[in-house]
This record gives C-alpha cells, sequence and structure tokens, in this order.
C-alpha cells in the first residue's frame, strides 16, 4: 500500500548528519521525520560521521540541504571544521547548510550563530535558542528548482 507521503513527488535529497564526536541518533531520526514531511527524500548518515565519509556523500549525492545535529556540546568546534571542507568543495558551494542542536557546553549558544554563518552556514538552530517551527520554515523555504539550475550563473 502506497502512502500519502510515498505517493509525492519528492523535492530533492536531503543529508542528515551527526558530527564526528557526537553518538546520538534520537536526534537525527527527529530531524529525518520533520524533512520527510515536507516532500523531501533524506539520507541519514547516523552518529560519528567522519569528515571525509560526510564530505564524500554530499559530494556524490548533491542534495538540496545539508543538517548536521548535535547533541554532546561539541557542535561549534566540529561544525566550524567541518563546515570550511564542505564549502572547499565546488559542487557544494551554493548547498543550503544548516547547524542545530546543543552547540557549546556553555551557556553562551545564542552567541554563536554570527561565528558559525560567517564559517559557511546558512542557518544556526541552537538548542534553547531556536524553535522547531524556525527550522521547519528554513526548510520549507528551500528552492524546489534542480540543483543544477540553482548553481547556474554562480562563480566555479
Amino acid at each position: 500500500m502506497e502512502s500519502a507521503r510515498s505517493a509525492m513527488p519528492s523535492r530533492g535529497t536531503v543529508v542528515v548528519s551527526g558530527l564526528a564526536s557526537d553518538a546520538h541518533t534520537w536526534n537525527l531520526v527527529y530531524l529525518q521525520i520533520l524533512i520527510e514531511e515536507f516532500g523531501y527524500h533524506v539520507v541519514n548518515l547516523g552518529a560519528c560521521v567522519p569528515d571525509d565519509v560526510l564530505v564524500e556523500t554530499c559530494r556524490r549525492i548533491d542534495p538540496a540541504l545539508i543538517a548536521l545535529g548535535s547533541v554532546n556540546g561539541h557542535g561549534r568546534t566540529d561544525g566550524l571544521r567541518v563546515v570550511a571542507r564542505l564549502r572547499d568543495c565546488p559542487e557544494l558551494v551554493a548547498t543550503p547548510m544548516v547547524i542545530g542542536g546543543k552547540l557549546t557546553v556553555s551557556d553562551d549558544a545564542e552567541t554563536l550563530a554570527p561565528e558559525l554563518l560567517a564559517a559557511g552556514f546558512d542557518g544556526v538552530f541552537p538548542d534553547r535558542a531556536s524553535t522547531e517551527g524556525e527550522f521547519a520554515a528554513f526548510v520549507a523555504a528551500l528552492p524546489t528548482a534542480p540543483r543544477q539550475l540553482l548553481s547556474m550563473g554562480r562563480p566555479e
């Protein structure tokens, strides 16, 4: 039996991933379900994903969005490192990238957004300073055009 969700055309593929130092998975499953509700196919790489695996998978898939989640409080550190690697790939330079969850072990997560945005993220959703609705609005606003059309006219 075909569900209503599987009968809808996909808006594209989203890569959901944990970071190299984070062993939590429940947050990634939740993100996957939320993103699928918007009509995307989700490739969930799971927890403790090495940077090389994340980069190579994203290069191969050419996703409509890369969503990174953290629960262990090291999201800022791991995120800064991996977003630089992802943005160094010409085929991913225009790909929307977001990070969210527990980004630091301190109470200053709200102050991290400018640094993470400047490093290359398009959205930052700290656990105590953002809501599911804000993330959902970001996902809902993603363009639906094919990826190759989105990158036309951008410098290589």
